[in-house]
């Protein structure tokens, strides 16, 4: 069973999630919270799996209690909301922590479908949707085109390529067909990936890619 915080400042927000998550016997609803502050302090009180996280809430943001969740309980996984699918906190959230993010228009389908996603501890972004967020909310550096030859984290080249490949929004198997290469091959490298740039998920990696000047706004595959 999946043990699920809810987070929203909104009453009836948190009763329908509340009513899509709870009937399944897949879920256990443990608690809701009205704002960040009291989400961080319940979820240490509860210990849930997965935190459905509204990122605009007053007394603390859903930022800021990502953050505080992610350095204080990494065991549980917040999935954030927003009322807004283009949305700069999105993207904060998702450097502060969160394995996911969802727009709050979404079927009760995809809510269900994001929640078993991120408490495998996979990231629930879709591709295009968090290339378009970055294209918007992330400044890509001015970089010469040899600027990985010369980076620090020494990734070998075929990682700076796969790294590459996830940032324009490829899967692992789209990946391995590209290079020619297995699928797990594509998932070893993923992992140190993740290793040497010091990130959870493949969100927080594409987000890098971009911060570096790996990728630039509209280098996706579309």
């Amino acid at each position: 069973m999946i043990r699920v915080l809810i987070a929203d400042d909104q009453p009836l927000v948190r009763r329908g999630l509340a009513l899509i998550l709870g009937p399944d016997p897949e879920f256990e609803v443990v608690g809701e919270a009205e704002d960040g502050a009291r989400a961080v302090a319940l979820s240490r009180e509860v210990r849930p799996d997965v935190v459905v996280m509204d990122i605009r809430m007053p007394v603390m943001d859903g930022v800021k209690a990502t953050e505080e969740l992610a350095r204080t309980l990494p065991e549980t996984r917040v999935l954030a909301l927003s009322t807004f699918d283009m949305d700069e906190y999105v993207v904060a959230a998702l450097r502060a922590g969160a394995y996911g993010f969802l727009p709050k228009d979404v079927s009760p389908e995809e809510l269900i479908a994001a929640v078993r996603i991120v408490h495998t501890g996979e990231a629930a972004v879709a591709p295009r949707l968090l290339s378009r967020l970055l294209s918007a909310y992330v400044r890509t550096p001015a970089r010469p085109r040899s600027w990985a030859a010369e980076t620090p984290l020494e990734l070998t080249p075929r990682e700076l390529e796969i790294w590459r490949l996830m940032a324009t929004g490829r899967g692992n198997a789209e990946i391995a067909a590209e290079l020619d290469i297995s699928v797990s091959t594509v998932k070893n490298h993923i992992t140190g990936i993740f290793g040497k740039l010091g990130v959870r998920d493949r969100s927080q990696a594409v987000i890098a890619a971009y911060e570096s000047g790996l990728v630039e706004a509209g280098s996706g595959s579309g």
